[in-house]
């Protein structure tokens, strides 16, 4: 049995390394999408057993397949990639990476195969990953196409804030019985001096 290494810590995850002709289709898969995305990030790409461009999550380091940074000096992390493929999307991939993927202040993109996406969708909703978009692909001959299959609201969880006290819930304020202002004018009398 081999084992996958980028497990926080770096204690290895005990994930089954993908059978040759997937790894050569996942890794096929990163440098397309560093070729697409390269436009606007600067992109670093963890193929094979590379382990190049690593993220720090909590006390450990993580080394997902594709990292984006802003191409300016400050190299602000902007997400990151998981590309998965037939025997990768499981339980323990997903509890193993896109958990703590999904906890980084970047968005996090989730690529697996189309005929996966329900799998990846329920394991995620199960594991409770936030994960920002799931994307499907799928190959017919030499070309490979991307569709965006879900896009969720995550918002990455923030830095540690200072606690805000809590606040006394506000009243409801009592409804008034809509009445024309004419007719309540009316009906007031005027004061007796």
């Amino acid at each position: 049995m081999c084992y996958h290494s980028g497990f926080p810590g770096g204690i290895l995850s005990p994930i089954l390394v993908r059978p040759v002709r997937e790894q050569l289709e996942h890794d096929r898969i990163i440098r397309l999408l560093q070729a697409k995305l390269k436009r606007k990030h600067d992109v670093a790409i963890n193929a094979g057993d590379e382990q190049t461009a690593g993220i720090r999550i909590g006390a450990g380091q993580m080394f997902p397949d594709l990292v984006l940074t802003s191409p300016d000096k400050g190299r602000r992390l902007e997400g990151i990639i998981e590309v998965e493929t037939g025997e990768s999307v499981n339980h323990l991939e997903a509890m193993a990476q896109w958990a703590h993927f999904g906890r980084v202040r970047a968005p996090f993109h989730l690529y697996v195969p189309a005929a996966a996406v329900d799998i990846a969708r329920r394991l995620c909703t199960d594991n409770q990953v936030g994960v920002s978009e799931i994307w499907s692909y799928h190959s017919i001959g030499d070309q490979t196409r991307f569709m965006l299959v879900q896009r969720l609201n995550h918002q990455p969880p923030r830095a540690a804030a200072p606690a805000k006290p809590d606040r006394p819930a506000k009243k409801p304020a009592a409804k008034a019985k809509a009445r024309p202002k004419a007719a309540t004018s009316a009906k007031k009398k005027p004061k007796r001096k």
